[in-house]
Formats: C-alpha cells, sequence, structure tokens
C-alpha cells in the first residue's frame, strides 16, 4: 500500500535537497580539508556541519537541541562543542572560499558596466547575559547609544545591487584593557587560535585593511562605508590597496578638505559650491583633496569628490564622497544605495538566522564558529533567491537569451504606485468609473511636472 506523505514531511525533503545541493555544489567536504578541518576518528566533519548548518531552517535551537539528546542530530552534545571549540579549524579560510567560488558564480551573470561593491560595517554581537565569554567587552551600540557586552562584528560583504553574499568577518573585542571584561586564554603563538585573538583586540582599521586584503581577487571596484568608516585616514589608506571609495561623510567641523587651496570643513565647502541649476535631489558638488594625517606630503594627498544631496527626511543635506572623479554624481548616489544590502543582511542573520542566539559556549573559537555557519546559511538562501528570480543561472541557453537583472527605476517605482491607487479606487463602492477617474486625473495634475513626464513616459 502507498503511503501518504504529509505536507510537513514533503516540505523537510525538500529543504534537505536544497541542503545537499549547496554542499555538493561547491564540493565542502574538499573545502574542509584544505581549512585544516578534519577528526582522527568519530562522525566526519562534513555530516557534523551540515547537521549543525540545517537546525535553524527546521525552526531548532543548537542548545536546547542538544541539552534533550534530540534524534534531530545523530550525534551526542559533546561531539558538537568540540567541532565549534577546536581552534585548528580555519573558519575565515573556509567562509571566503566558499565565497570567492560564489561570487564568481554570480558575477558572470552581470554586465561589465555595471559596478559590484564591497561593503564594510560593523553591527552588536551582543553576549549581555555572558559573564564569563573569552575576550567579551563593553562595546558602545549606535543604535541605543548605550554600552552593552559582546564584540563588535566588523563585516566585508559584496554586492551587484541583487545579491549580497558576506565575504568574510572579524569578531572585535576592545584596544582598551579597561573595557575587555574577560581575558583570552593562553594559546600558543604559532597557532591559528594566536592569531585570531590578536586581531580582535586590533584597530578597526587594521583589520578593515586585512579583511579588504584577504578579499583581492573578488571583483568589484569601489568599497562603500557609512559616515562611521568615511575617515579621511581611511579613504587614503584603502586607496592605496588599489581599491576606490564610496562613502557618507560626517558633518562636522574638525575634519577638513584641501579645496580652492585651503583646509576647510564640509560644512565651509557647502556654502562656497555652485548650486546645481536643476537639480532635484543633487545639491552640487565639489572637487577635494585628503591627506591621511597632517605630516603627509602634497605628494601623498588623494583627489576626491564630495557630492551634495538633499535629505529626505527633514531640510538638511547629506554628503557623500567619491575617490574617482571620472564618475557622475547621479552614478555615485545610486552605487551608494547598494550600501542598504549589508544593513538587510544583519537583520536576516539576526532575527531569522540566530545570530549570537542559538548556542551557549565560552571561547573565543566557538563565537567564530557560530558566526561562520550563521554566514554560510546566508549564503545558501541568497543563492537560491537568485537563481529563483535571474533566468540566467539556468545555463548557457538562458544565460544568453535573457537580459541581466537590472536596478528598478524612479519612473518604474512611481508607475507602480499610481497603478495601486488606481486601482484601489476602482474597487470602492461608493465611487463611480467616472470619479475615479476624475480623481486620478486631479491627482496627477497636482504632482510636480518633471516626475509627471516621467510618468506619462513609462505609462
Amino acid at each position: 500500500m502507498t503511503s501518504i506523505i504529509s505536507n510537513n514531511e514533503s516540505k523537510k525533503q525538500m529543504l534537505e535537497s536544497r541542503i545537499d545541493c549547496f554542499f555538493s555544489q561547491f564540493n565542502i567536504s574538499k573545502m574542509l580539508l584544505k581549512c585544516n578541518f578534519y577528526k582522527q576518528s568519530g562522525i566526519h566533519c562534513t555530516v557534523v556541519l551540515k547537521e549543525l548548518f540545517s537546525l535553524v531552517f527546521h525552526g531548532k535551537n543548537l542548545f536546547r537541541t542538544l541539552a534533550v539528546q534530540s534524534e534531530e542530530l545523530s550525534f551526542k552534545k559533546n561531539t558538537a562543542y568540540r567541532f565549534l571549540n577546536d581552534s585548528r579549524f580555519n573558519w575565515e579560510k573556509l567562509i571566503r572560499m566558499i565565497m570567492t567560488h560564489l561570487i564568481l558564480l554570480i558575477d558572470r551573470l552581470t554586465e561589465k558596466n555595471r559596478q559590484s561593491v564591497l561593503i564594510f560595517d560593523d553591527s552588536l554581537f551582543s553576549r549581555n547575559r555572558s559573564k564569563k565569554v573569552e575576550l567579551l567587552a563593553k562595546v558602545f551600540d549606535h543604535t541605543s547609544h548605550k554600552f552593552c557586552k559582546g564584540f563588535r562584528m566588523l563585516t566585508l560583504g559584496w554586492s551587484d545591487g541583487n545579491t549580497f553574499l558576506p565575504i568574510s568577518f572579524n569578531l572585535l573585542s576592545s584596544t582598551k584593557d579597561e573595557n575587555v571584561l574577560c581575558g583570552a586564554k593562553t594559546v600558543d603563538k604559532r597557532t591559528l587560535a594566536y592569531k585570531r585573538r590578536v586581531q580582535a583586540r586590533q584597530s578597526t582599521l587594521d583589520v578593515m585593511l586585512t579583511l579588504l586584503r584577504g578579499a583581492k581577487d573578488i571583483p568589484a571596484k569601489f568599497v562603500l562605508f557609512d559616515s562611521w568608516f568615511t575617515m579621511p585616514k581611511t579613504v587614503v589608506r584603502v586607496k592605496k590597496e588599489n581599491r576606490d571609495v564610496i562613502g557618507m561623510i560626517r558633518i562636522t567641523e574638525k575634519i577638513h578638505y584641501q579645496y580652492q587651496g585651503q583646509w576647510q570643513n564640509v560644512k565651509d565647502i557647502y556654502k562656497k559650491i555652485k548650486l546645481a541649476s536643476n537639480a532635484k535631489n543633487i545639491i552640487g558638488s565639489a572637487c577635494v583633496k585628503l591627506r591621511e594625517d597632517k605630516t603627509a606630503t602634497s605628494d601623498e594627498f588623494i583627489d576626491a569628490r564630495i557630492v551634495f544631496v538633499k535629505d529626505r527626511r527633514s531640510d538638511n543635506w547629506l554628503a557623500l564622497l567619491c575617490t574617482d572623479l571620472s564618475v557622475s554624481e547621479e552614478e555615485i548616489v545610486r552605487i551608494y544605495g547598494k550600501r542598504w544590502d549589508i544593513e538587510v543582511f544583519f537583520k536576516v542573520c539576526k532575527s531569522y538566522l540566530s545570530l549570537a542566539k542559538e548556542y551557549q559556549g565560552r571561547s573565543y573559537d566557538m563565537q567564530v564558529a557560530a558566526t561562520s555557519i550563521v554566514f554560510l546559511r546566508y549564503a545558501m538562501l541568497s543563492q537560491e533567491a537568485r537563481n529563483a528570480t535571474d533566468d540566467r543561472t539556468l545555463g548557457d541557453l538562458f544565460y544568453y537569451l535573457r537580459e541581466e537583472l537590472a536596478d528598478i527605476k524612479l519612473s518604474h517605482s512611481l508607475m507602480l504606485l499610481v497603478d495601486t491607487l488606481r486601482q484601489v479606487l476602482s474597487q470602492l463602492p461608493l465611487l463611480s468609473q467616472e470619479m475615479a477617474n476624475e480623481i486620478m486625473n486631479s491627482f496627477l495634475n497636482a504632482i510636480p511636472h518633471p516626475i509627471k513626464e516621467k510618468l506619462l513616459l513609462c505609462a
């Protein structure tokens, strides 16, 4: 008699199939060996990683699953914790290898004239209820404007405007001894564990440059920063790594740029620029020079362009800096919009992929291992999302016949909103079709003329 498979069982089998496909496509078992993942006896590392990897997709928590000795796992609690705490495993290299391979597959789907970017940002890795976690520190949270216990998760990601992939990360403790709540354990200075702990206490700029050099094979011209990272010293150092920078700069009087032969702050530069005649969002721009510090000579200055744009949330203005003078003002704003992908990445990891929530461990190696598994989960989701929306991923035939995914245009977005408004009005029982058309015509006549022209062209 044929058995009936439940809907939940069918979904579980489909999920396991996609996970198996992800692991086999990138030959992760072979990559594990290259990254020093091996065991002298017991269950293979690939099996342990795959089962820990899939827990969150089944709605399971690692700590609770191990505590009750659930049948979800084929191994015991000690096996899982030994795997996560092993300081010999090079998780950083594993993430970098997998992401590089995946990026090269996705990058071929994008035309050469469309810029891919690298994105740097940090986020709070909260361990607020912990007391004895290795290298636990007091970290300032820019969201709540309070000090919390945990780490700063400095992340380097790649984006082509449609797909975001995390390349590497570092859980930063604090460079100040008084802010470190728990010291690091004593390890051999020749080991990966020692280098990992030393890097956690380094400055943000040094760690950032280390991560950037590790991504030298990633195809991307620009590095995107928010205002916390776009400092002259950082920009100059990144420029020396043969990458251009686009970042939002702080509106402050403490940072100076050379403009018209004088070192001035961004507020003074804004007062002297020539305002654009017909600009709606871009106010104007200025070509300036940057220096790493006050001891730098004129030969070490680098050229940059500051683009002033309107702040949609207020009557103030914002400033974007770009080290490539050949890029237009509109293109600078458009490229910088891709930086938002890393904010979505942080939200998904914390809300859905159990970042820093699914385990209880004290070693720094375990923090790195658990975070790496979360990054791998996000990589699989990104690949599945790209395969579902881009027909060019199906093979060479679709690659040549289908156009690449395009960034959504403003006129198209407005047209979608207008169509939605028209449908809502036509479905109201108290309004006739003539009244709905009259309301729509009044609305279109009331909007600004440039936007109305774009809507008419799009229609």
